[in-house]
């Protein structure tokens, strides 16, 4: 599906032909962390996102009970259209789902957050082998131990997904990957992954493993799983994001957030 619309995208996953991760997809398309919590938790969960803007920049917010999403594309049911879900409940385990229809509230606010698949194709222009797309499986991403800043009930440890890169190219990297800090910009770090209190490099928290070959270094980009661990960390009654990896593909096009700072949520005009 790597050349189709967005549109096209969104229509196999809602007819349930598409469950995987979504790197790769779409290429020179935004693609979107997707949270949705009740409204009542909205503002703290917002401001939560402007005080950890590296890995948690917000695209766009909804009024309570939209799921069409219209400034991020055509025809967006947010019920639908991303491959997988998380279900949350406090004090239950998490339930992956493929649908939420049957969930769906009217005080129900969506949160888009930038995404490093965007950045990828960013990647891939410049003739820099993306691993996780060249092996066909999920970004690789972990805990680590350094502190969000916290806002009403949501607090997280930042979460990074990684990337291998020979040292010679990590400047390209940083080039290519600053111009876009509204999905996640340049790399947090690059090198030993202890010094993120990374103990196993081959046993990722989310996502799956993906080899470094010899002299390869690892760099890691924060990553918006961290507002998923937020979300856990709160213990609400209930909501929903997507499942690591499974984004919604928008319409927007990655050009248009080169340059833009992570501050706040984008004042998107109609497409």
């Amino acid at each position: 599906m790597s050349g189709e619309s967005g549109l096209d995208i969104r229509r196999e996953i809602r007819a349930g032909r598409f469950r995987a991760p979504t790197s790769g997809l779409g290429a020179g398309l935004v693609q979107a962390n997707i949270a949705i919590v009740p409204a009542a938790y909205a503002d703290d969960f917002a401001a939560f996102c402007t005080a950890n803007p590296r890995a948690c920049a917000l695209l766009y917010r909804s009024s309570p009970g939209d799921h069409r999403l219209a400034a991020l594309g055509e025809d967006i049911d947010i019920r639908s259209d991303l491959p997988r879900y998380q279900l949350h409940r406090a004090g239950a385990d998490t339930e992956e789902i493929t649908d939420i229809h049957c969930h769906w509230r009217d005080d129900l606010v969506t949160f888009a957050l930038g995404c490093s698949f965007s950045f990828e194709e960013a990647l891939d222009r410049e003739g820099l082998e993306v691993r996780n797309i060249s092996e066909g499986c999920n970004v690789p991403m972990y805990r680590t131990q350094q502190a969000c800043k916290a806002s009403g009930p949501f607090h997280a440890r930042l979460v990074v997904s990684m990337r291998p890169f020979m040292p010679t190219e990590l400047p390209q990297v940083q080039q290519v990957c600053e111009r876009y800090p509204l999905v996640h910009g340049a790399p947090v770090f690059a090198g030993d992954p202890a010094a993120l209190g990374i103990t196993d490099i081959d046993k990722p928290d989310f996502g799956d493993p993906v080899p470094l070959r010899q002299g390869e270094v690892p760099a890691f980009w924060a990553c918006g799983v961290t507002a998923i661990e937020a979300l856990r960390n709160a213990g609400l009654d209930f909501c929903i994001t997507h499942s690591p990896g499974h984004m919604l593909v928008t319409d927007r096009l990655n050009t248009s957030l080169a340059g833009i700072p992570a501050a706040g949520d984008l004042d998107w005009s109609p497409l």
